[in-house]
């Protein structure tokens, strides 16, 4: 008998695997690596096992018995990605546009179930026309069994999904479905009905990058997390994810080694303003916090007035949340509550420590906000923190207002350390709009208002805009030096680290969606 291998190059020869030496040409061109040079780039050199690569797809109709390729549009099987397993797909477009049929799905939920019951994450790299229409409801219901398939592996391992070409109708709720989605710029496209539907209905005259390119996704939409440059920076993109997680919801990420040194970061001293209305970076902060270069920003285009991502603080690996003040003051809206809510809840799920960076002078006002929903999409981030029972550490730098200093993750909603830099403002709103409401009656009453106004001000402002008076009430734990941030986080998670919290006996809770 023939070893696999030889077999596999006789079939890639005869046209019966991949699609053909010319439709991999044609791939080339279009500046796209084929579905099987994109897996041996994810995947340790000799470790990926493929499975079902004789498969051939059952459909009679309309001349599909005459035109069958082994593998029928996909790759699938397991391997290491820097040591580590993981299982993988890779549609292969150069078959029949990578349509998907039943044998496709077929091959692509038994590598899921692999991955569920082995405990390691699940990568998916998305080339696909969409569904066989040859095969009518047969591969509808095969996307059914890979959707239902997310939902059940959803929280029990990570997954991944990569947009490496077309991924439209049906396709696209698979993707949607997983914790990371990465679109290559000007190859790939998302997009539930395509620019011709578009136009019949709305009359809208859009190009599929418009309508659901990665620049759309990654700064209108949000539905994609990271774009790469090309096929090559988005598998590297993949790899770099994988390291900051752990192979499931029962394991913990692997812990990078670090020696301690002097952790004291005096670059941190200076970031924030004399003058409370000036903006400062907030990625400042997060780089003199955090291992050097260790930041890995996810969802960077969307919603920038919060930033989110991993990092690694003394080699161990955290997410990150944090206001923005360059970008609408920091401000809460409902964007930035969604993607924070989203970025927490898979930190919880797959045991990865959480830090909060706190300067917000609340939620954005305004009838858009109001009218669209601001209520229930602020209570996600509030929901998603407070339903988080990984470690929790919080830093207020600046300014902490109203109900967004509350859901920001106070001591209130389950924080276990709470820290504040000595420029930390604590209120429940701005010393001027305070007294404005206060001091009313004393402020009309004055010889000259104005001035009065900026007496009461500063009175306002001494009593409450600073971090002493809620930790009188244990409500901050420490107001520290920002110079010794890291040193007190790196204390702070390395005590945190077996920490247990019990939820209350219940089927799930019900996230205000």
């Amino acid at each position: 008998m023939k070893p696999k291998m030889d077999i596999l190059r006789e079939k890639i020869e005869e046209g019966k695997l991949g699609g053909g030496l010319k439709r991999i040409e044609a791939q080339h061109k279009k500046g796209k690596l084929t579905a099987r040079e994109r897996v041996e780039l994810l995947m340790d050199p000799g470790s990926f096992e493929e499975i079902g690569a004789l498969v051939t797809h059952r459909t009679k109709e309309f001349g599909m018995e005459d035109q069958k390729f082994y593998g029928d549009g996909v790759i699938t099987g397991y391997g290491t990605v820097n040591g580590r397993l993981v299982y993988v797909f890779a549609q292969d477009f150069t078959v029949f546009g990578g349509s998907l049929s039943e044998t496709h799905a077929e091959k692509i939920c038994r590598i899921m179930d692999m991955a569920m019951k082995a405990g390691a994450p699940m990568i998916g790299l998305n080339d696909s026309g969409g569904a066989r229409i040859q095969e009518g409801v047969r591969s509808l219901g095969g996307y059914a069994d890979i959707f239902y398939r997310n939902v059940q592996t959803s929280g029990v391992i990570p997954q991944i999904s990569a947009i490496m070409g077309p991924c439209a109708g049906g396709a696209v709720y698979s993707p949607a479905m997983t914790d990371f989605t990465i679109m290559v710029e000007n190859t790939s496209y998302m997009f539930v009905t395509g620019p011709n539907v578009v136009k019949t209905v709305t009359n809208e005259e859009v190009s599929s990058e418009e309508l659901g390119g990665a620049s759309t996704h990654s700064t209108k939409s949000g539905v994609t997390h990271l774009t790469a440059l090309n096929d090559m920076d988005c598998i590297n993109q993949v790899k770099k994810l994988l390291s900051y997680m752990p192979q499931n919801c029962e394991d913990v990420v692997v812990k990078y080694p670090y020696t301690l040194g002097d952790e004291t970061r005096e670059v941190l001293e200076n970031i924030v303003p004399a003058s409370a209305n000036q903006p400062y970076d907030i990625r400042s902060v997060i780089e003199g916090i955090c291992d050097t270069d260790s930041f890995f920003e996810i969802h960077k285009y969307y919603a920038d007035n919060i930033v989110v991502g991993f990092a690694r603080i003394a080699g161990r690996s955290i997410g990150i949340v944090a206001n923005q003040p360059m970008s609408l003051a920091g401000v809460l809206d409902i964007e930035s509550s969604k993607k924070g809510a989203r970025f927490t809840r898979f930190c919880d799920c797959f045991n990865i420590p959480l830090l909060v960076l706190v300067d917000v002078p609340g939620f954005l006002p305004g009838t858009d906000q109001e009218w669209n929903g601001i209520i229930t999409n602020g209570a996600k981030l509030l929901y998603a923190l407070s339903e988080a029972t990984v470690p929790r550490c919080t830093v207020i730098t600046r300014k902490a207002y109203g109900g967004a200093y509350d859901v920001m993750n106070s001591k209130h909603i389950g924080a276990d350390m709470n820290y504040a830099w000595p420029t930390a403002e604590i209120a429940v709103m701005g010393a001027k709009g305070a007294s404005e409401i206060i001091f009313k009656n004393e402020i009309a009453a004055a010889e000259d208002p104005a001035k009065k106004l900026l007496e009461k001000e500063a009175e306002f402002a001494e009593l409450f805009a600073n971090p002493y008076t809620a930790a009188e009430r244990g409500f901050i734990d420490e107001v520290i030096e920002p110079k010794e941030t890291r040193k007190k986080l790196i204390k702070a998670f390395a005590m945190l680290e077996n920490k247990v919290a019990k939820r209350p006996r219940k089927k799930h809770g019900n996230i205000p969606l």
